[in-house]
């Protein structure tokens, strides 16, 4: 009995060192990783629209409302040029692929031309889905319409397709998705004269 004591007591103090150890090591990291997601995120939007110098939240009533109306879209950005005329629209939606919520960054611009997408955080299967991340997959987007669905083939690209992942049709088609949510918000966006802030 009291060996199963002692080794209940040596259990307990190692597990409440190791919840300590893992407590203070997310209270010194958590800053650092919250800075690395803002630069990241700051940097995918600068990729899928160059052409913007700044960039502004739509928050509020705005964004709740794009995000109810156009799910699974989570945030919106108005790009600007530098005299502060919208020139177009960045999106983050989550779209659901092979291995969970894939992380989609698209933007268009006011003429109505996707000038970029990027695929951030996800779980999809290395070597397939992971390769949604490649320039060769996601440089498929760029300057396609937002007059029309993008659709996604496993043959042969033509028109507003892009060519699949071969053996990722899944994460091909959920990236897609994200891509035109972000199309149909656009196009509402343009339809009811622009959102604001």
């Amino acid at each position: 009995m009291k060996d199963i004591i002692k080794t209940g007591l040596v259990l307990l103090i190692v597990s409440l060192v190791a919840a300590l150890a893992l407590g203070m090591t997310n209270e010194v990291t958590k800053d650092k990783i919250a800075e690395q997601r803002f630069l990241a995120n700051e940097l995918a939007k600068k990729e899928v629209l160059s052409i913007a110098a700044v960039f502004e939240d739509i928050t509020g009533e705005n964004l709740e409302m794009l995000k109810d109306k156009f799910q699974p879209i989570t945030e919106a950005y108005l790009g600007k040029d530098a005299n502060g005329d919208v020139i177009g629209y960045v999106f983050k939606s989550t779209p659901t692929g092979f291995g969970g919520n894939i992380e989609v960054v698209t933007g268009i611009d006011v003429d109505g031309n996707v000038t970029g997408l990027r695929v951030g955080s996800h779980n999809e299967t290395p070597g397939l889905g992971a390769k949604a991340k490649d320039e060769a997959f996601f440089g498929q987007y760029a300057g396609k319409s937002a007059a029309s669905e993008i659709g996604t083939s496993k043959t042969s690209a033509t028109g507003n397709d892009i060519q699949a992942i071969t053996g990722a049709t899944i994460s091909s088609v959920a990236i897609s998705n994200g891509a035109n949510v972000s199309i149909e918000a656009f196009n509402w966006i343009i339809e009811n004269g622009g959102i604001g802030n």
